[in-house]
């Protein structure tokens, strides 16, 4: 038997495990909280795939796919392609999302446009200061540059 297989029958026997004793054969560790940001990441990062790959499908205000979009219809579509509901709007999504610092920012978090307190546009973040979105009309679904400081993060919980 390897020393693989034997993991289960040692935990058993020992109750727990070091995670010297883990890594010697092969186990992994939980660390709390690493699961929840892991599984956000895999969440954004489905949702940045579902975008790009919607790359020139046409503008249209009110649209929630899959052959047209306004910015948010954008961003509801593909998080749920990725298996998690958002809400309709910029806003409303900007309000069940956890707030982030642009520090903090990674692939697949939402970029929120604002004036003051108006979120007026949302995009999903694709690295290098890019976002995939639905600009306006008479546009398509683009990756485009962040032209803009006035901008919030939020990561989909």
């Amino acid at each position: 038997m390897s020393a693989l297989n034997r993991v289960p029958s040692l935990m058993a026997r020992a109750g727990t495990a070091s995670a010297l004793t883990l890594a010697a054969v092969g186990g992994s560790i939980v660390v709390p909280g690493a699961a929840g940001e892991a599984a956000a990441a895999t969440l954004g990062t489905k949702a940045l795939k579902v975008a790009a790959s919607k790359k020139g499908a046409p503008y249209a205000w009110g649209a929630t796919g899959p052959n047209r979009f306004d910015c948010s219809g954008l961003t509801l579509y593909s998080f749920k392609k990725a298996g998690k509901k958002l809400p309709r709007t910029a806003a409303q999504q900007y309000n069940k999302t956890r707030h982030i610092s642009k520090s903090s920012r990674k692939a697949g978090d939402l970029v929120f446009f604002h004036s003051g307190s108006y979120v007026y546009h949302v995009g999903i973040y694709a690295g290098k200061n890019k976002i995939w979105h639905a600009p306006k009309t008479g546009d398509v679904v683009r990756l485009q540059k962040i032209w803009t400081n006035s901008v919030w993060y939020g990561r989909v919980k």
